[in-house]
């Protein structure tokens, strides 16, 4: 698969596997500190099968051992994939910061979809997957 952008300037089309493959920062927006919360659990465990998490929530200091961040402008290192736990009418903002901060790709977890900040987030050359879980997904990759 190239990574050439095609004529309209969009994000060549990358799968989940091949995110997950070629990533190894993994900043998670809207990180939970409670260990029943969907997102603290796919955090941990990303974390335990090698990926870096960045956890990003104002009202948190430290998830997972790892510092968390107000947001993605206040990260001090390249993000990879930024994996989006809000409520979908947060979704444009988030990926505003995104493309701002140079993310490589938006995932927004199951059950969220924003056609508008995909293409967006496609026009800025960001690969982009909606409605998928990165835990599940990556379960699918087997020993990776």
């Amino acid at each position: 698969m190239s990574d050439v952008k095609d004529p309209q300037g969009t994000a060549p089309a990358k799968g989940p596997a091949e995110i997950l493959k070629k990533s190894r920062t993994i900043a998670v927006v809207g990180i939970s500190d409670k260990e029943e919360r969907d997102s603290h659990k796919v955090a941990k465990y990303l974390k335990s099968h090698g990926y870096r998490i960045i956890p990003v929530n104002p009202k948190l200091t430290e998830v997972l051992g790892e510092p968390c961040y107000p947001d993605l402008k206040a990260v001090p290192e390249h993000i990879d994939v930024v994996d989006i736990f809000r409520s979908i009418d947060a979704i444009p903002g988030i990926v505003e910061e995104a493309i701002a901060v140079g993310a490589d790709a938006i995932w927004m977890q199951l059950g969220l979809h924003h056609d508008e900040a995909a293409e967006k987030a496609r026009r800025q050359g960001l690969a982009v997957v909606m409605n998928k879980c990165m835990k599940i997904e990556h379960s699918h990759l087997g020993d990776s």
